[in-house]
């Protein structure tokens, strides 16, 4: 498997695979939404519009231009075959992997994220997770699936075992999922990110992977998303949990997911996704 730049890349992202340390890929997936779809479309939307950002972060104190970033792209998913196109996404993410380069990979619905985690823990057995979201997604199933956007937390669960998922701001579930969490499965926080800092000193020199859904933030500030929750956090809060993730020592791989930018007018939550990766992305080389 071999993988090009695109014509149209993030920002200043455009270095060869080859000599980057860090790879950006996207994957237009939204087969198993089960509100408003739409999220298929956010790579592309990001990458247009990252033309109106600067490459500088004032918040990292780090510039895009002065590291070796890939961008490869919306990977090629096979349209209505779910485990078809997360086989995709698992072996191009077991790639990046292999070629000793950290995966950014941005969605789609949250459901991509559990082949790129899949993969991140085939190579870290000690992997950790910590989930920044307003969902539980701790359904085992959903509509009778074991694989949708409801069930991705208890699937990566599925690969790593108790005690070592850490999920913030989440408002939103079923009781059961609640119950199943306190249990002893998940450290779970509602509503805010209280105690994040404890686990990120906890974490300092673990693997760590990091998924963010960014309808975690309030529907006021990122309305482009399917499943809006009242009462979220704002932008000044996750930039605070990226500060505090600069004293992780061992990031492996990170994601963010449910932008749908069509769902927005404006083109503000699409402003606030470009920002968010370009954070990100700087915190995978730092």
């Amino acid at each position: 498997m071999s993988f090009k730049k695109v014509d149209l890349s993030f920002q200043s992202c455009g270095s060869e695979y080859q000599e980057s340390d860090v790879v950006i890929y996207s994957c237009p997936m939204d087969s198993t939404t089960s509100y408003r779809p739409g999220t298929r479309f956010a790579g592309n939307a990001i990458r247009v519009d990252s033309i109106g950002i600067e490459w500088y972060s004032p918040y990292r104190n780090m510039d895009l231009k002065d590291y070796k970033t890939s961008d490869i792209g919306d990977l090629d998913l096979p349209i209505g075959d779910v485990e078809a196109a997360l086989d995709v996404i698992y072996q191009t993410t077991k790639q990046i992997l292999n070629d000793h380069k950290k995966p950014m990979m941005v969605g789609g619905e949250h459901l991509v994220t559990y082949p790129v985690f899949k993969a991140v823990s085939e190579k870290y057995s000690d992997v950790h997770m910590i989930h920044i979201d307003a969902h539980t997604d701790l359904r085992d199933e959903f509509f009778g699936r074991k694989l949708s956007h409801a069930t991705v937390i208890r699937r990566c669960f599925d690969e790593v075992g108790p005690g070592r998922i850490f999920q913030f701001g989440i408002r939103s579930g079923d009781k059961h999922e609640f119950e199943w969490a306190k249990a002893g499965n998940t450290h779970l926080r509602k509503f805010d990110l209280v105690g994040l800092e404890e686990v990120v000193e906890s974490l300092k020199d673990k693997p760590v992977y990091i998924t963010i859904d960014l309808d975690v933030l309030d529907p006021g500030v990122f309305p482009g998303t399917g499943t809006p929750e009242p009462g979220g956090l704002q932008y000044k809060e996750l930039l605070g949990a990226f500060d505090l993730f600069e004293r992780l020592n061992h990031i492996v791989g990170a994601d963010f997911v449910e932008l749908s930018p069509y769902l927005d007018p404006s083109g503000a939550s699409t402003a606030v996704a470009v920002k968010t990766l370009r954070e990100m992305v700087l915190l995978l080389h730092k």
